[in-house]
């Protein structure tokens, strides 16, 4: 299938599999609203993320931001203010991921209309 050859012989848990690596990296429930809602604004301050991703916990907001940060998808900028100003934005690795969201947006939009 287009090159995408998955191991017959080998537990696919166990393997190096480019899809089970991208599920791993944004598969969690609210990693991809926060990355998308990042790629409209281009740079969001935590408190426009919290209003932005409705349902999500302060808590998870701040993990998932700090996972995504540490997968290198997010950037964290923080400012010496008083209150302290924190913004976000994507990275180069971050902003390649959008178009391949924006395929998966559109067949699934495709999809539940049928």
């Amino acid at each position: 299938m287009n090159g995408i050859a998955l191991p017959e012989k080998e537990n696919i848990y166990e393997t190096r599999c480019p899809i089970l690596y991208a599920m791993d990296v944004f598969g969690q429930k609210w990693k991809l609203p926060i990355l998308w809602y990042i790629a409209e604004g281009e740079v969001l301050r935590y408190k426009e993320l919290q209003r932005k991703v409705v349902g999500i916990t302060p808590t998870m907001l701040t993990k998932s931001l700090r996972e995504l940060e540490t997968d290198g998808l997010v950037r964290r900028k923080q400012y010496d203010t008083i209150p302290p100003t924190v913004e976000y934005s994507l990275t180069e690795r971050g902003k390649s991921l959008i178009p391949a969201l924006e395929a998966l947006y559109q067949w699934a939009e495709k999809e539940m209309g049928a």
